[in-house]
């Protein structure tokens, strides 16, 4: 039975200011890595390592969260996944150490790698065949508007209140708990699915028949993660240290690049439903390639500003297509688990991005040289994966399932 309009709407409102507000309890960090690191007496690269340790304990969380979205429905996990984010994200705030700061930081991943899986199968489900792509772009574009708000965060909070206060504000994600509990609906595809009625053993052996499948995905989900991360993660530190703007224009500049991200996502995720989803990706990862002086080297704030846009258009337009390429491609019995732990998994490489750069920037050349070939070499290969793999557009979820 295909879901209603109202259903269709709040499916994606809940996945979609899930990973929005996930989104801004990670990129709260981006902004503050130099006050942290001179409160608990640390280098920025020490501190740019509890960035790398919420990535790598996100495929914990898509396993966790993924096998119990595809054993007892979508909603339940994702509300458990959004709570434990949001409580680890005041804790963090409150942390006395760097050493309990990391603690906690590992913790928060875990919560942060369950969320984004469980809301895109939910999402995605609910949606259109149709429209997939352009809502698949509204949703991933949650993670640019969180790091928005994370920069408006910074610009009105920070300046006043120090870096704790901005953790704090890391738990309202748990009222958004309260909508998906009165409005959300269980997917239809999962109710319609044999995950939930098989048994343990047969769920698994799914897992391993599809595993050349699987394989793919963490390639493509490794390589989309090393251009997100490596583009985004610490360029609020280049425009802090080598460029030495102020928090105000380092907040001015990063929301320009996310207005950009999230026109991108919704563009490229509109004309992959007409023209398909590799070539749209693979065409905005080239397009990115070419933009990174513009993105690194622009003469002055206005041209940093034009690079910031345009290369966030692009890299987050490839970004857009992603829950929908991900679902599509996942077997029905397994979409709770197989897109958000393939994700997750490419995350873990990925999760060095920042603590490189910073280590590339510090020792051997500068924040602008670090981050424009770390981008080089992530868009060229991410280009070439993207086009060699398979598709499966516009699948009608529920004849799969």
């Amino acid at each position: 039975m295909a879901p209603g309009r109202a259903d269709s709407r709040n499916a994606l409102i809940a996945a979609f200011l899930g990973w929005t507000l996930d989104a801004f309890d990670y990129f709260i960090l981006v902004f503050v890595l130099a006050p942290v690191a001179l409160e608990f007496h640390k280098s920025a690269p020490q501190i740019a390592l509890t960035l790398t340790a919420s990535l790598a304990m996100r495929p914990l969380g898509a396993l966790l969260f993924g096998f119990l979205a595809d054993r007892y429905g979508r909603r339940l996990p994702l509300i458990l996944s959004i709570l434990f984010y949001s409580v680890m994200e005041i804790f963090s705030g409150l942390a006395p150490s760097y050493r309990i700061f990391l603690f906690l930081r590992l913790l928060y991943g875990v919560g942060m790698g369950g969320e984004w899986g469980v809301g895109a199968a939910l999402a995605m489900e609910a949606s259109p065949v149709a429209r997939r792509g352009i809502l698949s772009g509204i949703l991933q574009e949650g993670y640019a508007l969180g790091y928005l708000l994370a920069a408006l965060a910074y610009w009105a909070v920070f300046p006043h209140w120090g870096w704790r206060p901005m953790f704090f504000l890391g738990g309202l994600p748990a009222l958004l708990t309260l909508f998906i509990r009165a409005k959300v609906k269980e997917s239809p595809a999962w109710r319609a699915g044999p995950a939930s009625k098989i048994g343990w053993r047969e769920y698994f052996r799914a897992v391993a028949a599809n595993g050349k499948r699987f394989s793919y995905l963490v390639l493509l989900m490794a390589m989309m993660n090393f251009i997100s991360h490596g583009t985004q993660d610490i360029y609020p530190t280049f425009l802090q240290q080598q460029l030495r703007f102020t928090p105000r224009a380092t907040s001015l500049v990063t929301a320009i690049s996310m207005l950009g991200a999230i026109a991108g996502g919704i563009l490229v995720g509109h004309y992959s439903d007409r023209w398909g989803r590799r070539r749209m990706m693979s065409a905005a990862a080239l397009v990115a390639l070419l933009l990174i002086p513009l993105w690194v080297l622009g003469p002055g704030i206005a041209w940093i500003a034009a690079g910031a846009f345009l290369m966030q258009f692009m890299v987050q337009g490839a970004w857009g297509v992603i829950p929908a390429h991900l679902n599509e491609l996942s077997p029905g019995a397994l979409r709770g688990f197989f897109p958000g732990f393939a994700y997750q998994l490419g995350v873990l490489p990925a999760s060095l991005a920042p603590t490189i750069e910073t280590l590339m920037a510090h020792r051997y050349i500068t924040y602008a040289q670090s981050l424009g070939a770390f981008a080089a070499a992530a868009l060229s290969i991410g280009a070439y994966v993207i086009a060699a793999g398979p598709e499966a557009h516009r699948t009608p979820f529920v004849r799969d399932d």
